[in-house]
């Protein structure tokens, strides 16, 4: 090992000694030591078993896939969430420290309730798994995507021993846009993101890739689902076959 590379690995090392004097690992929701999301709460918290269309919301669909009638309307071919945002207490705030806390150990076991969930769906496998992108100003506040984060634990366990494709370089935010909590409804929201997203220009080759592609969306949370609507708006118009969302929680 470099130089260089042993003092990244010291100076990590210090961050995380520090980190757990300062900020000792315990569960968010019991308490119990060793990490911020134990795997009994993150296990027992409340799931959603009945699955809508994500636009209507009033039509009981397998895995929250798109009805017919809003099809003909929309992009995304269904969104899937395992946990109930507002039910999962604990899996809330964990996505809230993640993002706004810059707790990125949270991302593991939030990705992980994806994965165990989405595993026993029907849905067809991606082709790629493409992250929702931040807007490069936020990216660079923020220092990391927690879509990315939640994407790698799902990614490298959806198929034994054949990660599937994680693929940053096909969609960007081009437009800075208010976070969407700020937004006081549907379509203020709707409005927030349009025409938000594009095809990476630096990828020449991004719309030869999506051509007939399966891809899931990754997101922390869908509540209005404008986000992944409009993600799925440019990969349909490159001629992505089918485009789900996967979220943690909605």
């Amino acid at each position: 090992m470099n130089e260089l590379g042993s003092a990244k690995n010291i100076a990590e090392a210090v961050r995380e000694f520090v980190a757990d004097v300062l900020f000792p690992r315990t569960c968010i929701g019991c308490g119990s030591s060793g990490s911020y999301l134990c795997d009994s709460c993150r296990k027992n918290a409340p799931r959603l078993h009945e699955h809508r269309c994500p636009f209507c919301e009033s039509v009981v669909t397998p895995e929250g896939r798109t009805c017919l009638a809003c099809a003909k309307r929309h992009s995304l071919d269904g969104v899937f969430a395992p946990v109930a945002f507002r039910e999962a207490r604990d899996v809330a705030d964990a996505i809230h420290i993640l993002k706004y806390e810059y707790v990125t150990e949270l991302a593991l076991p939030l990705g992980k309730t994806i994965a165990e969930a989405v595993r026993e769906t029907e849905l067809p496998l991606p082709d790629f798994i493409v992250p929702v992108p931040l807007h490069p100003w936020k990216l660079r506040y923020r220092g990391f995507n927690q879509s990315l984060l939640l994407s790698e634990p799902l990614a490298a366990s959806l198929v034994p021993d054949l990660p599937v494709p994680i693929r940053e370089d096909l969609l960007v935010r081009h437009r800075f846009t208010l976070p969407q909590a700020r937004s006081r409804g549907a379509k203020e929201r709707r409005e927030n993101l349009r025409g938000a997203f594009s095809l990476d220009p630096r990828n020449p080759s991004a719309k030869r890739d999506l051509a007939g592609r399966t891809v899931w969306l990754v997101d922390d949370v869908a509540t209005t689902d404008a986000t992944l609507e409009e993600c799925a708006k440019v990969l349909k118009k490159a001629g992505t076959g089918s485009v789900f969302g996967i979220v943690v929680a909605r």
